[in-house]
C-alpha cells in the first residue's frame, strides 16, 4: 500500500491538471484585413460613383465581371473574367500548396479556424454590410444566414472534426479474426466550388472550411452577381492563413462566367455546385469527362405544412420569416403553404396582417424589413409567376409596401405578396420562385398534405407543424426530401453536425455534418495483421517433386495409350468447418496426387477405384503445414477439384479424413 499511494496521488494530480489546461483557452492571434475600398465613404466607391445600370437582355463585357449595388445600382467596380488557362493555373498553384498542407497537423488546422472565429465575430457588422451592399439583403437577414451559420460551422469542426476525420475501425468477420480493418480518410487533392449569390460569405466558407480542415486545397468560383463582396471575404482566408503558416495558393477565389467555371470543373479533383438544375446538369456532363465526384445543391421548393392544432399566432410568424428571409432567395425557403382547412381562414388573416406590416427598402438604411431583388430580371420573373397563378384562379390578398427607393433602383425591388386558392397547375407552385412570395392552399386530411407536399420535383427539405409531436414527426417522414424540420422551419441547417442536400432536382451528394465532411475526403479501406509478426498469411503453393522411378502407367479413361505419369504434392483443406476452430488458423492434409504432365494438364479421371489410386502412388498422410487463412484455403481446393477431381478424393478422403467438398 505504501508503494501505490503515491503514484495514485500523482496520477490524480496529472488529471487535475490536464483538466485545468483545457478550461485555458488557447492563445489566439488577430489578423488585419484592409476593408478601406469596401465601406460605404471606401475609396473605391467614392472613385465610381456613378449610377451603372445593365443593360436587360445584354451580356456585359466578356473578360470582366462588372458589380453594383442592387439596392442603389451604385457601381461597385469589376473584376476579370478567367480565361480556361488561368483557371488551369490557379488550379495547379493550389494542387502544389495542398501537397504541404496534406501533411499539417490537425492542431495547425484548428489553429486556422479559431483565427477566423475570432475575426468573424469582432467584424460581424462589417462582413454584413459588405454581403447587404453586394446582395440587396437587409443586416438582420445577412447576421442569420452569413454570421451565425458560419460561426455554427466552425464551432462544429473544432469541437468534433478531427474525431470524424480519424481511422474507423470496422469489424473482420469470422474468416478474419486474425486481421483487423479500418476506414481511413486521406485529403483528395484540390476540391473545385461553383456557389451561388444570394448568400456570398457564407457559401464561400462552407465549402472552404471543409475542404481545407481535411487536408484539402480549394478553388471557389464566386458567382459574377456577387464577385465584389467575394473577393473580399477571400482577404480574410488569406490572412488567416497566413497567421498559421500554411503555403501560399491553397485557397484561391476566382471570378468569371461560364467558360471560367467549365475550366473549374475539368481540372480538379471533386467539384461542389450550389446553382439552378439547369446549370448542374452542365456540371455532371462536363464532370463525366475526368468521372471525378460531384456533390449538387439546386434549390428547392419547400412545403410548409399547418395542421389545426397549432397556435396559428406562433406559426404565422415562423412562416414570414421562412418566406421573406433575404428577400425569399434561399435555397431551402418556404414555398409551399399547405394549412388544414379547419384554421385556414385564421392563418391567411394572421399572415395577410404581418406581411402588410412588412416595408421593403435599401437595407443599409437600417429601417426597412425586407432588402432588394439581386438581379434586375428575376423581378420580372416573379411577376410572370403571379401572372400565371391570377390567369389560374388565385387571388392576391396582400402585399407589404416599398420605402424610399429612388428611381433608378425601382425594378430591384419586390413587393412580399400573400396569394390564396393556390392549386398544382400554377407555375407558382411548381418552379422554383426564389423570391417573398407566399403562396397558401388547403389540404383536409394528413394523407392529402404528404400528396401535395411530394407532388414536386424538387425535394430539399419541409417544416411540419401539429400540436402532436408524433403526428408532425409522421408526416414529416412521409415527405420525400433530404431535411426536415418539426414545429420549426429550417432548424435543421443551424445544427451543422447535421448534412444537407436533397433528392430528385434538388440535387445529391451532401456537405455539411460528417457526411459532407467526409465528402472531401478519398475513402481508403485497410486491412491489416492483428497480431503482427507472431500470426502473418502464407498462401500454400503446390511442390513438385520428381519421383526416382522413371516411369509408371495408368489406364487411360478414353484411350489405350499410357500415360507418363508425374508425381506431385498439392495442400488440401481439412474440415471447412469454419464456425467451430480458429477461422484463420487451419490444418491441411498434404495429397501427392499423380499426373500426366503438361499435355494433359485439364485431363480430368473418373470415378478410380480406391485401390488403383493407392497402388498408383496416392498418399493420404496427414501433414500439418503453416498457418493459412480459411478463405486462402478454400480458394486452393477450389483449383485443385477444377484440374483433378479424382474420385478417391470425393470419396475416401471425404469420409476417412473428414474433408467436406462441395460440389
Amino acid at each position: 500500500m505504501a508503494f501505490w499511494w503515491p503514484l495514485l496521488v500523482l496520477g490524480i494530480a496529472f488529471l487535475i491538471c490536464r483538466f485545468l489546461l483545457l478550461l485555458i483557452p488557447p492563445k489566439v492571434p488577430s489578423v488585419e484585413v484592409d476593408a478601406s475600398d469596401v465601406l460605404e465613404d471606401g475609396s473605391q466607391t467614392k472613385d465610381n460613383s456613378f449610377i451603372y445600370i445593365p443593360s436587360k437582355g445584354k451580356q456585359g463585357q466578356k473578360d470582366k465581371v462588372q458589380c453594383y449595388e442592387p439596392a442603389s445600382m451604385k457601381y461597385l467596380g469589376f473584376f476579370p473574367a478567367l480565361s480556361s488557362e488561368e483557371v488551369t493555373e490557379h488550379v495547379a498553384q493550389a494542387r502544389k500548396a495542398q501537397n504541404i498542407w496534406a501533411r499539417s497537423s490537425f492542431r495547425k488546422r484548428r489553429q486556422f479556424l479559431r483565427i477566423l472565429l475570432k475575426y468573424i465575430i469582432e467584424h460581424q457588422e462589417l462582413i454584413c454590410e459588405v454581403s447587404s451592399r453586394d446582395t440587396g439583403k437587409t443586416m438582420v437577414d445577412a447576421s442569420l444566414g452569413e454570421i451565425m451559420t458560419t460561426c455554427e460551422k466552425i464551432t462544429w469542426l473544432l469541437a468534433e472534426g478531427e474525431k470524424w476525420l480519424k481511422p474507423e475501425y470496422r469489424s473482420c468477420g469470422r474468416s478474419m479474426l486474425h486481421k483487423r480493418a479500418k476506414v481511413e480518410f486521406h485529403p483528395l487533392g484540390v476540391i473545385g466550388a461553383i456557389i451561388s449569390w444570394n448568400y456570398p460569405f457564407h457559401n464561400i466558407f462552407n465549402p472552404m472550411l471543409a475542404a481545407v480542415f481535411s487536408g484539402n486545397g480549394v478553388v471557389i468560383k464566386v458567382s459574377e452577381h456577387a464577385s465584389w463582396s467575394g473577393c473580399f471575404y477571400f482577404r480574410i482566408i488569406q490572412a488567416a492563413l497566413a497567421a498559421v503558416g500554411a503555403p501560399d495558393n491553397l485557397v484561391h477565389v476566382i471570378t468569371g462566367f461560364g467558360e471560367t467555371g467549365q475550366a473549374l470543373v475539368s481540372s480538379v479533383d471533386k467539384i461542389i455546385f450550389v446553382g439552378s438544375p439547369g446549370v448542374g446538369r452542365m456540371v455532371m456532363h462536363r464532370a463525366s469527362d475526368t468521372l471525378i465526384p460531384v456533390t449538387l445543391e439546386l434549390g428547392g421548393k419547400d412545403a410548409f405544412i399547418v395542421c389545426e392544432d397549432v397556435d396559428v399566432s406562433h406559426v404565422v410568424q415562423i412562416a414570414v420569416r421562412a418566406a421573406l428571409q433575404s428577400s425569399g432567395q434561399n435555397c431551402a425557403g418556404a414555398e409551399r403553404f399547405y394549412v388544414h382547412r379547419d384554421i385556414y381562414p385564421t392563418f391567411v388573416a394572421q399572415i395577410v396582417k404581418l406581411v402588410k406590416a412588412v416595408t421593403a427598402g435599401p437595407p443599409l438604411a437600417g429601417k426597412y424589413d425586407m432588402g432588394a431583388i439581386c438581379m434586375q430580371e428575376h423581378a420580372d420573373k416573379l411577376q410572370n409567376l403571379v401572372n400565371d397563378a391570377l390567369e389560374k384562379g388565385a387571388e392576391i390578398v396582400g402585399r407589404g409596401s416599398f420605402g424610399n427607393l429612388g428611381e433608378d433602383a425601382v425594378d430591384q425591388f419586390f413587393p412580399p405578396t400573400v396569394i390564396v386558392n393556390a392549386n398544382h397547375t400554377m407555375k407558382l407552385m411548381q418552379e422554383e420562385a426564389f423570391g417573398p412570395i407566399i403562396p397558401i392552399m388547403k389540404f383536409e386530411t394528413d394523407d392529402e398534405a404528404v400528396n401535395l407536399a411530394n407532388d414536386s420535383n424538387y425535394g430539399l427539405g419541409c417544416a411540419v407543424f401539429s400540436g402532436n409531436k408524433k403526428r408532425a414527426i409522421e408526416i414529416a417522414s412521409r415527405i420525400h426530401c433530404g431535411v426536415a424540420a418539426i414545429n420549426d422551419f429550417a432548424s435543421t441547417y443551424m445544427c451543422q453536425s447535421l448534412p444537407f442536400g436533397g433528392v430528385k432536382q434538388s440535387g445529391f451528394g451532401r456537405f455539411a455534418g460528417v457526411e459532407g465532411l467526409r465528402a472531401c475526403c478519398l475513402v481508403k479501406s485497410v486491412v491489416e495483421d492483428r497480431w503482427w509478426p507472431y500470426v502473418k498469411t502464407v498462401i500454400p503453393k503446390p511442390i513438385q517433386i520428381e519421383l526416382s522411378c522413371s516411369h509408371m502407367y495408368l489406364p487411360c479413361h478414353k484411350s489405350s495409350k499410357s500415360l507418363t505419369i508425374k508425381k506431385r504434392k498439392f495442400c488440401a483443406l481439412k474440415g471447412l468447418q469454419s464456425y467451430e476452430g480458429i477461422a484463420a488458423l487451419v490444418t491441411t492434409e498434404r495429397l501427392e496426387l499423380l499426373h500426366d504432365g503438361m499435355e494433359h494438364y485439364y485431363y480430368r479421371a473418373k470415378r478410380f477405384p480406391y485401390s488403383t489410386c493407392k497402388d498408383v502412388g496416392f498418399d493420404f498422410q496427414q501433414q500439418p503445414i503453416e498457418q493459412s487463412s480459411l478463405l486462402q484455403a478454400i480458394a486452393m481446393i477450389e483449383v485443385w477439384k477444377q484440374c483433378y477431381q479424382p474420385q478417391c478424393f470425393n470419396d475416401r478422403l471425404a469420409r476417412t479424413q473428414g474433408i467436406e467438398m462441395i460440389e
